[in-house]
């Protein structure tokens, strides 16, 4: 893409000279909002402070730019970054030089921020753990890869309503949740053949939706052609007049389900009769040699290549310390091919190790993260941070994870929680068996932060559901009501997934003793 960093380069010291006068407080939030978004830049609440968001391909991140990632939040002085809900790595706290000049640098080492915000197509989600995964119908990794060079090599040139999200998942477990995208690809094998089952017309948000199924399966080699046709379909019905209703999921309100699909397919047959996006892809094939783990651990995932390991990580709100960061680079690269993914729950798997690299990982990560699903709880970055946020969605997360931990001495049957500081579901809360998102709550005449319940959603492929909205609680009291269904659950012997199928009016119960 040389020719797209010489059309970016300049674009860095305009965007400098706009963020000077954002900062001078010569343009408003939404002015400086409208030129950053499309650089991957947004600034802090306050307007002194800004973060950078890099595009990471589809979560894949290779040894050299996991040393050049580790190296820029060292020279920036920052103490950590963000693995966010969408597999890219954000850096906040920068000022609106370093921004640029850390953007400089980033393109001049393949890493790009253009379109990572802003009216553009997204981040290609994927699988963390495509082509080693024992349960996986095939590897779209390659599928995956070729989407997000389709994006970037135009991304200069998309004048779209509003953002564009497309995903991939390996199988039905639909961990890139395809069923809930603009447009989503799902691994299936159909008689020993390779395909796609298309999801389009989904998203979180206001007014969510779960995405539609596409009624014709499709061969990999097509997936152009059904990506080109969304972008065409975009333009020609997005709504350009009003942001609230410019998604996707907009147009199938408009259209009617049977009218958005018969209207993409016609943009596909008008793709496909152009041609010239055929792709002819290969998976990467795995040779190293494997050696069997002596240890049994929650993280660690044996891979369907013999003797190999993915090793999971989770930092509490996606936040990883520098220190534990190049502990972890500093051990990699003792490894013989060791692969970095990023998750969609803000955490990073690393793959490709032998049990004996398994293991001298496991040792080293064991007081970086939890080991359960609750541990493994999401949280958007929030208040104070984002311009957006209504709530302080971080905290909220450390004081639940905290008190839960003090107070209950058994977690595992805990469901993993999504905190989302606002509306928008930057952490996917309408998903998550219980997700929680931020607002404002006016109790004894006195405005008090509290978290909108919502309960027993899902995105796998088959039970995809938004969860039901059970009532409002009070920030102060979601560890208390945490700590209480957790014994519910202990006492029972029952996983929360398992309890809110069987026990839902126990739960309405339990839920409407802290409603506020």
């Amino acid at each position: 893409m040389g020719n797209l960093k010489e059309v970016l380069m300049p674009e860095i010291e305009e965007f400098r000279s706009v963020g000077h006068k954002f900062a001078n407080g010569e343009m408003s939030v939404m002015d400086f909002k409208h030129a950053s978004g499309g650089m991957g830049v947004y600034a802090h609440r306050g307007g002194k402070e800004f973060m950078i968001r890099l595009r990471i391909p589809s979560g894949i991140i290779t040894m050299p730019q996991l040393g050049l990632i580790n190296e820029w939040a060292e020279k920036y002085k920052l103490g950590g970054l963000h693995f966010t809900t969408r597999q890219a790595i954000q850096y906040h706290g920068l000022s609106i030089d370093d921004i640029c000049n850390l953007m400089k640098e980033a393109l001049e080492n393949d890493i790009y921020t253009r379109g990572a915000g802003g009216n553009f197509p997204r981040n290609v989600a994927l699988s963390p753990l495509s082509g080693v995964d024992k349960d996986e119908a095939f590897d779209p990794t390659p599928y995956a890869l070729a989407t997000g060079e389709y994006f970037m090599e135009r991304i200069t040139t998309y004048k779209l309503p509003r953002k564009l999200k497309v995903s991939f998942s390996n199988g039905e477990n639909d961990t890139a949740h395809c069923t809930i995208q603009d447009l989503g690809f799902l691994a299936v094998n159909e008689n020993g053949e390779n395909l796609f089952r298309v999801y389009v017309g989904g998203g979180l948000g206001r007014n969510p939706r779960l995405a539609l199924v596409y009624p014709e399966l499709i061969k990999p080699s097509e997936v152009l052609y059904y990506v080109e046709a969304m972008v065409r379909l975009f333009k020609a019905e997005g709504n350009y007049e009003n942001k609230a209703k410019a998604r996707i999921r907009y147009i199938v309100e408009k259209l009617g389900e049977e009218g958005f699909i018969a209207a993409y397919k016609k943009f596909v047959d008008e793709v496909k009769s152009e041609g010239g996006l055929d792709l002819n892809c290969n998976a990467k094939e795995y040779n190293k040699s494997g050696i069997k783990a002596n240890v049994e651990d929650e993280r660690l995932i044996a891979q369907k290549q013999d003797g190999l390991y993915s090793v999971y990580l989770h930092p509490v709100g996606g936040q990883i310390k520098l220190s534990d960061l190049k502990s972890i680079r500093e051990m990699l690269e003792k490894f013989d091919d060791p692969e970095i993914r990023l998750s969609m729950t803000e955490g990073v798997y690393f793959r490709n190790l032998n049990g004996k690299e398994a293991e001298e990982l496991l040792e080293l990560t064991n007081s970086m993260c939890g080991r359960t699903s609750f541990e493994y709880s999401v949280s958007c970055i929030g208040v104070p941070t984002c311009q957006m946020g209504i709530a302080e969605s971080q905290e909220a997360l450390k004081e639940t994870l905290n008190y839960v931990k003090e107070n209950v001495s058994k977690l595992d049957l805990l469901p993993r929680l999504y905190f989302s500081g606002c509306g928008n579901s930057c952490g996917v809360h309408q998903i998550g068996e219980i997700g929680l998102t931020g607002k404002k709550k006016r109790v004894n005449d006195v405005v008090e932060e509290a978290y909108e319940l919502h309960a027993n959603g899902s995105f796998v492929e088959g039970k995809a559901r938004l969860g039901e909205v059970y009532g409002d609680i009070l920030r102060r009291d979601i560890p208390k009501f945490i700590c209480e269904l957790a014994n519910i659950l202990n006492n029972s012997n029952i996983k929360f997934e398992d309890y809110i199928i069987s026990n839902k009016e126990d739960f309405k119960a339990l839920v409407s003793k802290y409603n506020c």
